[in-house]
């Protein structure tokens, strides 16, 4: 799937694509347990376009600039109006 294809609301997304920015982790609380997580936002792009990649916890710090990455069972959404991709539990992220 190329990025200028996604949409929100999408499931079962699977894209390749190279990083082209990555964010400082920063921490959150759980809406449900007491604990924080790191969380931080990956810039990927193929020929189409750009989206944003959310990375939780070791996803972190297998990512780097340049890196292509291989997202397969990921999720779509809207943030702030934007789309992001978001590999989730069920999904798979891959480093080549």
């Amino acid at each position: 799937m190329k990025i200028k294809e996604l949409r929100n609301g999408m499931k079962n997304v699977s894209v390749e694509a190279k990083v082209t920015e990555k964010s400082d982790p920063r921490e959150v609380l759980s809406r449900f347990k007491d604990e924080t997580y790191k969380v931080a936002t990956a810039i990927i792009a193929d020929e189409t376009g750009t989206i944003k990649l959310t990375l939780w916890n070791e996803q972190i710090n297998q990512v780097n600039v340049n890196d292509t990455v291989k997202v397969e069972n990921g999720y779509i959404t809207s943030f702030r109006g934007e789309i992001q991709l978001n590999i989730g539990k069920y999904g798979k992220l891959t480093v080549e």
